[in-house]
């Protein structure tokens, strides 16, 4: 017998472009099992879920693809996002890359196409073509991941084209103010990976505390704190009952110094790597 689980009414987001995002996706990096990826989708899915994000890297565009399919729902209820790599951004190959990841995923479309990361030399390019993408209709929105204030302003500067949305690792322990205010200033959505800092904060004495006033574990209160500041979330998982408790984060509210005091917690704790092709490169910064 197929799990009810709660589904939950996943509020929207408006992006900069007139399109919208849901608030929570599941995120399927490292997902790569056949079983694994379609008992997650369809367990996200009855949970409310209707984001889902990937990337060519990934090595699971197809694998989603299927699960999306096996749920014989209409194109235009899931919302599909995946990257372009550094290599293609090199190799001048983005176009191509874009058509092999519609082809593997089974889509006519993307719903948000973004620069997975900037690499020195190709980012305003892999931008322009990015542009090209979302006037062919083929890409409904574009954004970028892992971008700073300085790249993001660099690329509005280039073509006057504002990225809808920067994916940036984002949690209570890395709260990333800079780049949230940044962004939140000039109309680019945020969206925290790794929102959960990869369980580095499920034991913390605070969290679990303001949880417990409301019936909630440490890692929903992390999420709620995210959502409570405009910051959309895609947790990771391949277990129906977490990906149930991941979405269950929409019926109360942190009070002002609750969200204070988890402010508080940032240390600036990184728990995704940066990639080693670009480790060794001034990766941080935008060059021609």
């Amino acid at each position: 017998m197929t799990k009810e689980f709660k589904k939950i009414n996943i509020p929207s987001h408006p992006l900069n472009d007139g399109n919208s995002i849901p608030l929570l996706g599941l995120g399927v990096y490292k997902t790569t099992d056949e079983k694994d990826m379609h008992t997650a989708v369809d367990a996200a899915y009855r949970c409310g879920y209707r984001l889902f994000d990937t990337a060519s890297v990934y090595g699971n565009e197809e694998l989603l693809g299927n699960a999306i399919r096996d749920l014989d729902i209409p194109r235009e209820k899931i919302f599909l996002t995946s990257k372009v790599w550094n290599n293609a951004q090199r190799l001048g190959d983005v176009s191509g890359a874009f058509q092999r990841t519609l082809d593997r995923l089974g889509t006519a479309y993307i719903d948000l196409y973004l620069i997975h990361w900037p690499v020195p030399g190709c980012t305003r390019q892999t931008w322009r073509e990015l542009i090209r993408l979302k006037e062919s209709g083929l890409a409904r929105s574009i954004g970028v991941s892992n971008f700073s204030p300085a790249q993001l302003e660099c690329l509005e500067q280039e073509t006057g084209v504002v990225p809808v949305l920067n994916q940036i690792e984002c949690h209570p322990l890395w709260r990333q103010g800079e780049t949230v205010d940044y962004c939140q200033s000039h109309g680019i959505q945020v969206q925290a990976y790794a929102p959960l800092a990869r369980g580095a904060y499920k034991d913390r004495e605070i969290l679990i505390k303001i949880g417990e006033k409301y019936g909630k574990t440490a890692a929903q209160t992390g999420l709620r704190w995210l959502i409570q500041r405009g910051i959309s979330v895609i947790p990771k998982s391949v277990h129906p009952s977490r990906i149930a408790e991941n979405a269950d984060i929409f019926d109360f509210a942190l009070t002002e110094p609750e969200m204070t005091a988890i402010d508080a917690m940032d240390e600036g704790l990184r728990t995704a790597h940066i990639p080693q092709d670009l480790v060794d490169t001034e990766w941080a910064v935008l060059t021609d």
